[in-house]
């Protein structure tokens, strides 16, 4: 199978200039970094699901994930200053594209009843989270050694700079969108 960021060069890049009417080659939507994040409160007394957790995430991107702590101290949670609430990894460069292909092509077949993912899902500036209810899609991971079924969060940020030439960008690399007739602009 051909690399992502080589049929990107080669082929999608020339034709979302044309498609999106841009003057110049540098102006057509790339990818940027992709941003895996997974939280629980479990992380601050269970340090063995932490330690789990950690070995997945890696294992599903190819490098160490960073502790995300809490900001400030709420009494109501029984949360700390300075607690571990989460864990996030940053891909950036071959390894995004690496894992854009991946995401597209192996892990969002594997969800349940999966029809396509929500054109609703753009922030104002271009980019795509995908919220996954399980861990487990990842064909990486063995059940026996996670623990416990997780959540993962996953932001596709691009260089686009609207919501519209995101969704170009984002269908031309193979984004399975629904076909309902939503728009992407609200």
């Amino acid at each position: 199978m051909q690399a992502l960021k080589q049929i990107y060069l080669e082929k999608i890049q020339g034709q979302l200039k044309d498609e999106l009417k841009l003057g110049n080659i540098n102006a057509v939507p790339k990818l940027v970094k992709i941003t895996l994040n997974t939280s629980s409160r479990d992380f601050k007394t269970d340090k063995e699901f932490l330690t789990k957790t950690k070995t997945w995430l890696s294992t599903v991107t190819g490098q160490m994930p960073v502790e995300t702590k809490a900001k400030l101290s709420i009494a109501s949670f029984s949360l700390r200053e300075g607690d571990v609430v989460g864990l996030m990894v940053t891909l950036r460069g071959d390894r995004a594209y690496d894992f854009l292909q991946k995401l597209v092509n192996v892990i969002l077949p594997r969800l349940r009843d999966f029809q396509g993912v929500s054109r609703k899902s753009f922030d104002k500036s271009g980019n795509y989270t995908i919220g996954l209810k399980e861990q487990i899609v990842f064909p990486e991971i063995e059940y026996d050694k996670i623990g416990r079924i997780q959540g993962l969060e996953i932001t596709i940020t691009t260089s686009a700079t609207d919501r519209d030439s995101a969704f170009a960008y984002l269908s031309a690399m193979g984004m399975p969108f629904t076909k309902n007739s939503d728009t992407v602009s609200q």
